[in-house]
């Protein structure tokens, strides 16, 4: 996905998301709710101001680092090489961040008959899935990607902790979607858990790999 484009769907995104939520300004309660703990209740308020605004502001924040990181990156030229996976990642994270708005407008409208985990972790499984598929592709770089001092100070050690940190992604992605059919706490362990483990791993993995490399 070129670059232009990808600001145009942004842009597009989150003027959606704002014109939404001022349409139904007049039908939001005063406080909104904001978060929901791992049993799907709403357990954190905030008011109606932030309730419709915060998400567009902090999605086009987001938006804004995404598209300046790169470019002040001293190996932007490594980015380039998979830059039009990562236009289509910033897609669908902003993407995401409206939807959890989207949610969290129709539970304050009082359509309340849904589990909150169960409409989110599909999401994240795509999500995920996708992540898993642009770090196959990521180039060595500071800012985009599984940044240790170990994969940042070798090709090698970056390419092949990128491959496998690309398919646990991947697999989180499918436990997440598992997790939509369960909700609650299970849900909780059946995401979380598995990218918490995928996370430690991989920063150990990619140690023991630059001490082989840097031993052979």
């Amino acid at each position: 996905m070129k670059t232009k484009t990808t600001i145009f769907l942004v842009l597009a995104l989150i003027a959606i998301g704002l014109v939404t939520g001022l349409l139904l300004w007049n039908q939001l309660p005063e406080q909104m709710a904001s978060h929901w703990n791992v049993n799907d209740e709403a357990d954190g308020f905030t008011t109606k101001f932030w309730g419709v605004f915060l998400m567009p502001i902090v999605t086009l924040g987001m938006f804004g680092l995404f598209i300046v990181l790169p470019n002040i990156d001293p190996l932007k030229a490594n980015i380039e090489q998979f830059r039009g996976s990562f236009n289509l990642f910033i897609v669908l994270i902003i993407g995401f961040m409206l939807y959890v708005h989207a949610l969290t407008l129709v539970w304050n409208l009082g359509y309340q008959n849904f589990r909150f985990s169960a409409a989110l972790l599909p999401s994240f499984g795509v999500l995920f899935i996708f992540i898993g598929y642009m770090l196959k592709q990521a180039k060595r770089n500071f800012f985009i990607g599984i940044r240790t001092p170990w994969t940042l100070s070798s090709d090698s050690v970056w390419d092949k902790t990128h491959r496998l940190g690309g398919n646990l992604f991947m697999l989180v992605g499918a436990f997440a979607f598992a997790g939509s059919f369960f909700g609650g706490m299970a849900a909780f362990w059946l995401m979380f858990v598995p990218l918490i483990g995928s996370v430690i791993f991989l920063v150990v993995y990619s140690y023991v790999l630059y001490q082989r490399e840097t031993k052979a």
